[in-house]
């Protein structure tokens, strides 16, 4: 079931209207979908373009259902300073109306999870930039929407972590929960994304599962690195 169709025929800033085209992509429920591309390609600016937050967007953007909830968690951590940690996740709470018992199970479970836990009263200013991400991605999980709009969420993070919420977003994929993830790890990518989105130069420039990207490059057996490299030398 489709849960977000993207069609954007150009997106971006006052003075560069176009810095992203004719981009089309569905995202389906229970599946995770990896937006990959070089530095500069315009992953960010899509994502930015899907959460509304560009200025200039000529195209649309539709969430299949009125009620769907989306969860977006940024590349660099946004956080309040006279806020603490718990008070962070209190605040998502109160905003997404969630049951009080069961935010706290849940709050719990996330922070043990992610080794966080001693410091949930202390303000995440003083906390290391692994530390603000681990907060970012709690707050994400911490709702289960429907839609997670995800940008390179490895960044900063330990292997243990990272190890985590990947077993997380597995979890919530089971659960029917749509992701959308833009990232720089390859080899992660290859690994838990169904499907590959790969953007270059502002547009898409192709997608579909590894198997479909291998057989575009007339490389059965590649990795989804090799492949990358051989769209990239030939688009």
């Amino acid at each position: 079931m489709e849960v977000l169709k993207v069609d954007i025929h150009h997106a971006g800033y006052s003075g560069r209207q176009d810095a992203v085209q004719d981009i089309h992509f569905t995202l389906n429920s229970g599946k995770l979908v990896g937006l990959i591309g070089p530095n500069g390609a315009g992953k960010s600016t899509t994502i930015k373009a899907i959460i509304n937050l560009l200025p200039e967007l000529a195209g649309n953007i539709l969430f299949m259902h009125e009620n769907k909830t989306c969860a977006y968690i940024p590349e660099q951590p946004v956080l309040y300073d006279e806020l603490t940690l718990w008070e962070h996740l209190e605040l998502s709470a109160a905003a997404y109306e969630m049951d009080r018992e069961y935010f706290i199970k849940r709050s719990e479970e996330l922070l043990f999870l992610f080794h966080l836990t001693d410091v949930k009263h202390h303000f995440p200013g003083s906390f290391s930039k692994g530390m603000q991400q681990k907060l970012m991605v709690i707050i994400g999980l911490l709702i289960q929407p429907d839609v997670y709009i995800i940008d390179e969420p490895f960044v900063g993070l330990d292997p243990r972590a990272t190890m985590q919420f990947i077993n997380l977003l597995e979890e919530e994929k089971t659960r029917g929960a749509g992701i959308l993830i833009s990232t720089h790890q390859l080899d992660i990518a290859e690994r838990i994304c169904d499907d590959i989105i790969l953007i270059a130069n502002g547009k898409l420039v192709t997608q579909g599962n590894l198997e479909q990207i291998r057989e575009q490059c007339r490389l059965p057996k590649a990795s989804l690195f090799d492949c990358f490299n051989s769209i990239l030398e030939n688009a």
